[in-house]
């Protein structure tokens, strides 16, 4: 022990030396296990990520080569449908059938039997026969979709309601006369229900038909039918989901034979507005609908408007607006803030604001010749396009601006009784291109011991000096439309062809075309002429034109 003591004292730092070579020892063993952990980590971390590679790697090599990318529809520039022995009706609808993202075509004609492409007849249905047909043309090449059987005559055609029947898909309305609804599968053409009611002659469906909230509580959303007859406007609510009528008949009283228009002032608020030749007359939905059914009915989601509710005569529910004369259209035209309402009669057409219900503005247009259509002629300025007569065989077109009521621009035509009516394209400079019918003459070269041949002008705000001139056509045009089959692209404009209603039977001719291929063979046609004009230019700079849907 004293040896021991003496060494320590002799060596002081030895022991220390000792305990720390004893520690270091242990650090270092420590630290080769430690070392050998991380490094059978390491290991498992590398062969995770070369898996991870390898699997991705089978990912992608699968879906590029061995599972197959479904394949978009190719569109075809120009089709062609032909039916023999069919008189053709005045209705043209637009709707996506077959779900592969391209509007197909769907139009009424009254046959014996259907097409080569389908083996049905009126007796399949039910129906005598001639009897009236629905049919639907893929958008892509013009194939017959289906066709389907669905009425003795049409009156109208509705088509794009969200529900009908059970079916989960759109369908599509039959109205025809005597009265009947008939309720069909916009996928597959098949009949959902029908209904039909008598009331005798001389009554008028006022079109279009309108959806309405859920009134029996089935799950399917309901329609309201208003028919005219004798100073008088019947009102009907009938089930979406069986087509059966729901409650009673209602009945307002009017000055006259009416039409109307449905005014959404905002999402919770909803009026109808009946005018005839010199009245206006405003129902809320919950008044409508507690009409029709005899009884007071609460919407649930219904909130009246409180300054319209001011303005309404509940006893005779004249609306307190400007006196007219001769009211011939009514049109809801929208704002940035909330819609207005055009009122256009035999001598001018008037702006109210749905806020105040005051005028806005008016503009001479006599003898307007059919509904406004809207169109944009500065970007994201809602602009009007009218249409009036002003003299034999004669029209002029005017597109104003719908915040002011200045006229924009103005063409004079030479135009038939029954010439087609005007069309607007969404264009991606937030503009639109305008369709127009007529037969345009050099001033100090018309010709007027001649029927006006109808032709089909492309005219775009751009260029407020050109029109191109696409096509003309001979062939009776019984109903004309033009969309964007493809969203954001693909501009088309389809033409129904064929005898007039009420005529014999004949051929008829169903075409959907391109507009850019018209726009590369087209006619340019100077309004006056500018410096630097040059007709290729202009139709290169139209064909490169690109096209934008408006959401």
């Amino acid at each position: 022990m004293d040896n021991k003591d003496s060494e320590a004292e002799i060596h002081p730092l030895k022991t220390e030396d000792v305990k720390a070579q004893e520690n270091h020892e242990n650090f270092v063993e420590r630290r080769i296990v430690k070392t050998s952990g991380l490094s059978r980590l390491s290991r498992w971390r590398t062969a995770a990520f070369f898996i991870s590679l390898f699997l991705c790697l089978i990912i992608v090599f699968a879906f590029s080569f061995i599972i197959p990318c479904p394949e978009r529809p190719v569109s075809e520039r120009t089709w062609f449908q032909y039916f023999n022995n069919a008189v053709p009706y005045q209705f043209l609808v637009l709707e996506d059938v077959n779900e592969d993202k391209v509007q197909d075509v769907l139009f009424a004609f009254k046959s014996s039997n259907g097409s080569s492409s389908f083996n049905v007849s009126c007796l399949d249905e039910g129906l005598p026969s001639p009897c009236a047909f629905i049919a639907a043309m893929s958008g892509t090449n013009g194939s017959v979709l289906w066709e389907s059987p669905a009425a003795k005559d049409v009156q109208w055609l509705q088509c794009g309601i969200q529900q009908l029947g059970t079916a989960e898909a759109p369908g599509c309305l039959v109205v025809e006369k005597p009265l009947s609804l008939t309720a069909v599968d916009l996928q597959t053409g098949a009949v959902l229900w029908r209904q039909s009611s008598d009331f005798g002659a001389n009554y008028t469906v006022l079109t279009p038909l309108s959806v309405i909230p859920d009134m029996d509580n089935d799950g399917v959303e309901d329609l309201i039918i208003f028919i005219t007859k004798g100073g008088q406007v019947k009102t009907f609510i009938h089930s979406g989901k069986t087509g059966q009528q729901i409650g009673s008949t209602g009945s307002l009283s009017v000055d006259g034979n009416a039409r109307y228009i449905r005014l959404h002032l905002h999402s919770s608020s909803s009026y109808f507005l009946f005018y005839t030749e010199s009245s206006l007359y405003a129902y809320s939905l919950q008044d409508l609908c507690s009409a029709a059914l005899g009884m007071e009915v609460k919407l649930p989601n219904f909130q009246p408007d409180p300054h319209w509710e001011k303005h309404i005569d509940h006893t005779t529910h004249r609306a307190s607006l400007p006196r007219f004369r001769d009211i011939h259209y009514l049109a809801e035209v929208p704002e940035h803030s909330q819609d207005s309402i055009l009122v256009v009669d035999s001598e001018m057409a008037t702006l109210i604001n749905t806020k105040d219900l005051r005028t806005v503005w008016t503009l001479n247009v006599s003898h307007a010749l059919r509904e406004p259509l809207s169109g944009y002629y500065k970007p994201d300025v809602h602009s009007i396009v009218l249409e009036s007569e002003i003299g034999p065989n004669r029209k002029k077109v005017m597109i104003v601006e719908s915040e002011s009521g200045a006229v924009q621009w103005e063409l004079e035509l030479n135009s038939g009784a029954e010439g087609p009516g005007p069309a607007t394209l969404p264009t991606a400079d937030h503009r639109s291109a305008f369709l127009l019918w007529g037969d345009y003459q050099q001033p100090g070269n018309e010709t007027r011991h001649r029927a006006p041949l109808s032709k089909l002008y492309l005219f775009h705000p751009s260029y407020t000096h050109v029109l191109l001139e696409l096509r003309d056509s001979t062939d009776q045009i019984i109903a004309f439309t033009a969309a964007l089959f493809e969203r954001s692209h693909h501009a088309c404009y389809v033409l129904l062809r064929g005898p007039q209603p009420g005529k014999g039977p004949g051929l008829v001719s169903l075409m959907k075309r391109k507009l850019k291929e018209d726009v590369l063979v087209s006619k340019v046609i100077w309004l006056h002429h500018m410096d630097g004009d040059n007709e290729q230019y202009i139709r290169d700079r139209l064909y490169r034109m690109r096209f934008q849907s408006r959401d």
